[in-house]
């Protein structure tokens, strides 16, 4: 059975520029969540609250979150803003910068976690536990990501059971959604589907959110295994830009109008405008210097031509 509708997230202002090597002005970059909220996103990982001399590219994020609280009523119009974050740190900026949301960052691998967070994933653990109670005294919409769940650069595969145990104890600390994120792109759809049962199995009840890159071609039928699986919630990036700075060969993630295309050829609605989304992939590609970006549906367009 699939489901009548599903949640798209647009992470390309957070995940899709920060693997940018040219610094994107602060301007641009609300104007990318402007366009995005006008083409039908209402959930936008809009920032991270990372260090920025690792990711210069979300230097800004204060300043992001400032000007659209300033000049958008972006919560008169449903749209939740996410603000990724890695640390106790990250979450009292996040905080003080009046995101809706906070996506907390645990990875499977331990050797991927202390080059990722600079600590090992009890401490991780710990700092989440901490913030959670803090986000809910606070009416925060409060998730975690888990990842390289599917695979790790460093120690290679990932056992399953880590997945149980990390959303095992997302669940005790009273979460509302668990990502499973392919962060470098190695998962294939049998996989999907046995990690999100497990996920699934260790947090009853809770939302499950996947996030895929798009390293090796196998982004969109993984979307579609985790779509049949029972995710309710998917990250997209138009124009399919973004990688993990810090993971070797991380290419971008599933391209938002591509997903959208797919999904809604399914009968799934999404609430996106697929004409405003390539319209907006290709301001995108003008914006990072005229780059063509990987997405397919702005090179082919939609079928019927109609539509």
């Amino acid at each position: 059975m699939l489901p009548s509708k599903i949640d798209v997230i647009e992470v390309s202002a957070r995940d899709g520029l920060q693997n940018e090597k040219t610094l994107i002005s602060t301007a641009d970059k609300v104007q990318l969540i402007r366009r995005s909220v006008a083409a039908g996103a209402r959930r936008i990982e809009a920032v991270s609250f990372v260090n920025p001399q690792r990711v210069p590219q979300m230097a800004d994020a204060a300043e992001v979150m400032a000007t659209l609280r300033s000049e958008d009523d972006l919560r008169g119009q449903g749209v939740s803003l996410i603000g990724l974050v890695l640390n106790q740190r990250g979450f009292d900026r996040a905080l003080e910068a009046g995101v809706d949301e906070v996506n907390f960052v645990v990875v499977a691998s331990e050797t991927f976690n202390q080059r990722n967070q600079g600590v090992s994933i009890a401490q991780t653990l710990e700092q989440i536990a901490q913030t959670a109670l803090i986000a809910k005294a606070e009416g925060l919409t409060f998730g975690v990501t888990i990842g390289a769940a599917f695979g790790c650069p460093f120690e290679g595969e990932v056992d399953e059971a880590q997945i149980s145990r990390l959303a095992a104890a997302a669940f005790a600390m009273g979460v509302s959604e668990i990502a499973l994120a392919d962060t470098i792109g190695v998962g294939d759809p049998i996989a999907v589907e046995r990690r999100i049962g497990l996920a699934k199995a260790a947090s009853p009840g809770v939302r499950i959110r996947c996030h895929f890159h798009n390293t090796r071609n196998t982004g969109l039928a993984n979307a579609y295994a985790a779509v049949r699986a029972g995710a309710m919630a998917l990250d997209t990036s138009i124009g399919g830009i973004g990688g993990c700075p810090f993971a070797p060969a991380a290419t971008g993630n599933i391209p938002t109008e591509d997903t959208v295309y797919m999904l809604e050829r399914m009968g799934i609605a999404t609430g996106y405008d697929l004409p405003a989304l390539i319209e907006t992939a290709d301001w995108l590609g003008e914006v990072l210097g005229g780059k063509a970006l990987p997405g397919m549906l702005g090179k082919a367009g939609v079928f019927p031509a109609a539509a």
